[in-house]
């Protein structure tokens, strides 16, 4: 018999399987239906006592409305059901506040609409979850950095198509990674101040019940909250949630990009790098010798989902006149799912980040699996000045077939041309087709991605 214990969650992100593999507890708990009525009722609270310093309401009533209205008088069970009723919870949870405010309720909700405190708690939802997003871009980018300045010189083959191209390094690859975070934390920084503002403007946007007042009321209670005050009302215009859930989406893009690489040097014939070992993560129940890259699979499917969630949000900026008749909703389901991904995929970067395993034998031996043909082109280059560049890239071009075609090393190929002999000898043909010697600026950008990391402090 199923234990009558377990909680009744059907989606991953509170699933007693699945929610600490796809989000982190932290930021399930800003978006959880607690604190979501909590800000609710901050927004109300901060309203009542933005009107009673602009003279709009009695002082002793906000005090009355700031003192009697806690979450715990809540009935959260009759909240729930007079909000299957209303389709709004705020006219629910007003009802309950204006009950335990006695004489002082009659102020409860002064000249705002529902969508004036659904807006705001979001808005303090979003500006909490941003800081959580933050922290833990800047914890990755310290992992990144670590990575790129231990593997500076750890030379590995650069692949193009699935193909080796030329050589690299693993810190060069590292350092891409990390000035991806640096982009993303400086993104944040900018979005930050045009979505952390306060929503309070009244039916249609106007501030029209509060007469000269508005403007005073909705700047004091931007600053009880901490919130900035918009230019304009955002009833309608969507755009400041729209581009955090789209940055998001830029976030585990990014990390989806991450996940995939890591998978594919993880696999059996690359055998590049591996997760973190911990006994029994990434086991198969029928094969005992699988490693499965667990994390970089979680994060590249949190990329997947926020993507859509992106789309979404997106989908939603498109609303009618001054107040929307269906597009809000969405934001309801893709706003708080797209944070806590975001957290889940970013907390299992940093496991498989900071504890990759990476094994440099191993990509040396990968370099030179192509006997020499990945610095096709750095013996073409130096050939060049003594033969010229069309002739060199024939001479190459026919020791790379003679390779493909014959077996051997392409320095050997290369020895059995007179064209060549005559400009270099076998230590200078070995010298050429070494990959270590032809890994461009990719030690100085490390160097490079490292230092304008450093100077980011957004």
């Amino acid at each position: 018999m199923p234990s009558a214990s377990i909680p009744m969650a059907s989606t991953v992100v509170d699933s007693i399987l699945f929610r600490d593999a796809f989000g982190t507890a932290q930021m399930r708990a800003l978006f959880s239906d607690h604190a979501l009525i909590q800000r609710y009722i901050d927004a109300e609270v901060a309203l009542a006592r933005a009107e009673a310093k602009a003279g709009v309401i009695p002082a002793d009533a906000a005090e009355t409305i700031a003192r009697e209205s806690r979450i715990g008088r809540i009935d959260f069970d009759h909240m729930r059901h007079e909000t299957d009723i209303v389709g709004y919870p705020i006219l629910p949870l007003v009802h309950q506040l204006v009950a335990m405010c006695g004489d002082a309720g009659r102020y409860v909700h002064w000249g705002a609409t529902t969508q004036d405190i659904m807006d705001t708690a979001v808005a303090l939802q979003v500006r909490d979850a941003l800081d959580v997003i933050d922290a833990q871009i800047r914890d990755l980018r310290g992992i990144l950095a670590d990575l790129a300045r231990k593997h500076r010189d750890t030379p590995m083959a650069g692949r193009t198509h699935l193909q080796q191209a030329l050589p690299v390094t693993f810190g060069y690859k590292a350092a891409i990674w990390l000035a991806m975070f640096d982009r993303h934390q400086q993104r944040l920084a900018e979005l930050r101040p045009r979505v952390a503002v306060v929503e309070f403007a009244g039916a249609a946007g106007t501030l029209a019940s509060l007469g000269d007042k508005g403007f005073e009321v909705q700047a004091a209670m931007a600053e009880e909250l901490k919130l900035g005050v918009p230019a304009t009302t955002w009833h309608v215009a969507r755009d400041g949630f729209a581009e955090a859930v789209n940055l998001l989406a830029l976030v585990t893009g990014s990390l989806g990009k991450i996940a995939l690489d890591i998978m594919i040097m993880a696999s059996t014939e690359f055998a590049e790098v591996y997760e973190p070992f911990v006994k029994g993560r990434g086991a198969s129940s029928t094969m005992p010798q699988k490693r499965n890259p667990i994390s970089s699979e979680l994060m590249l499917a949190a990329s997947k989902a926020v993507r859509q969630h992106a789309g979404l949000m997106v989908d939603a900026m498109v609303q009618d006149f001054e107040r929307a008749t269906g597009p809000w909703h969405a934001e309801w389901i893709a706003i708080p799912e797209s944070f806590i991904l975001t957290a889940g995929a970013l907390h299992q970067a940093r496991f498989a980040l900071g504890g990759l395993i990476v094994d440099a034998p191993r990509m040396k031996h990968n370099l030179g699996i192509s006997r020499g043909l990945i610095v096709a082109e750095a013996v073409m280059m130096g050939m060049a000045p003594h033969i010229g560049r069309q002739q060199a890239h024939d001479v190459v071009y026919d020791a790379c077939r003679t390779v493909n075609e014959k077996g051997g090393t392409l320095a050997e190929a290369l020895a059995a041309l007179p064209e060549v002999t005559a400009h270099f000898d076998r230590a200078a043909i070995e010298r050429l087709t070494d990959p270590v010697n032809y890994l461009g600026l990719a030690p100085q950008m490390v160097d490079r991605a490292i230092a304008r990391s450093a100077q980011v402090t957004a």
